[in-house]
């Protein structure tokens, strides 16, 4: 595992202390969890642009992972979905498991209206999309530490009537049928990985593969491999 601690510092060296009411309070300290260096470089010089915020420690995978949330019990730790050995979404259900308390943001390149609700159900506080701002991105940070829930707009319309029991789902959209693991599987499919190359990626047997690949055929409504691939990969194109 690729890890990088960040100490909370001023650009002179000094520990970086905030004054209140006659106290000294250290800033929030927040948990970078991304595969690309751009984005956790990114993502850090934004954090560290507000007084009050730093970068705990940065991380580029799962694999000890745990470990480091409880040794640093950030504040916050900003989830990528797509990590070289693991889901996001898995990851967020295990940091809720055993860091109950750490709120979570997921920032991901994946389609919010198929994403987003699945990382709310999951545990996380928030989903924003990398697309976004950086302005937007400190105000899903603030909103999130505040004890609220950030996405986007149209995302809340979305969770309001669905919460409502309106219809909101097209459909076209037969993907939201299906689940995390079947999703995440499907993704795999369309990077044009076979079912021996996703069993060792997820860790689990070609068998429990293949039952999820005749799964996800019978909820999309295809009737062979070739099919299941095509729409994996076209899927793939459209949505990044």
């Amino acid at each position: 595992m690729s890890e990088r601690r960040v100490d909370c510092i001023y650009e002179n060296g000094k520990q970086r202390l905030m004054p209140m009411r006659g106290r000294v309070m250290r800033p929030v300290r927040i948990f970078i969890i991304d595969d690309h260096p751009l984005v956790r470089s990114g993502l850090k010089q934004l954090i560290e642009g507000e007084a009050d915020l730093c970068v705990c420690y940065e991380a580029d995978r799962i694999s000890g992972t745990m470990d480091l949330i409880s040794k640093c019990l950030p504040d916050l730790v900003i989830v990528d979905l797509s990590l070289p050995d693991g889901n996001g979404m898995e990851l967020v259900k295990r940091i809720q498991i055993e860091h109950r308390g750490i709120p979570i943001l997921v920032s991901s390149m994946h389609d919010e209206m198929l994403y987003a609700e699945r990382a709310l159900l999951s545990g996380a506080k928030g989903y924003i999309n990398k697309q976004e701002a950086g302005e937007q991105v400190i105000d899903a940070i603030r909103q999130i530490l505040k004890g609220g829930i950030y996405v986007r707009q149209r995302m809340q319309l979305h969770l309001t009537k669905h919460a409502g029991g309106q219809t909101v789902r097209t459909s076209g959209s037969r993907i939201e049928r299906l689940s995390n693991r079947e999703l995440q599987i499907f993704e795999l499919i369309g990077q044009g990985m076979g079912t021996g190359k996703i069993a060792d990626k997820l860790h689990l047997s070609v068998k429990t593969i293949e039952t999820h690949r005749a799964n996800i055929k019978e909820k999309l409504g295809l009737d062979s491999s070739t099919e299941l691939t095509r729409s994996a990969i076209q899927w793939s194109l459209e949505a990044h």
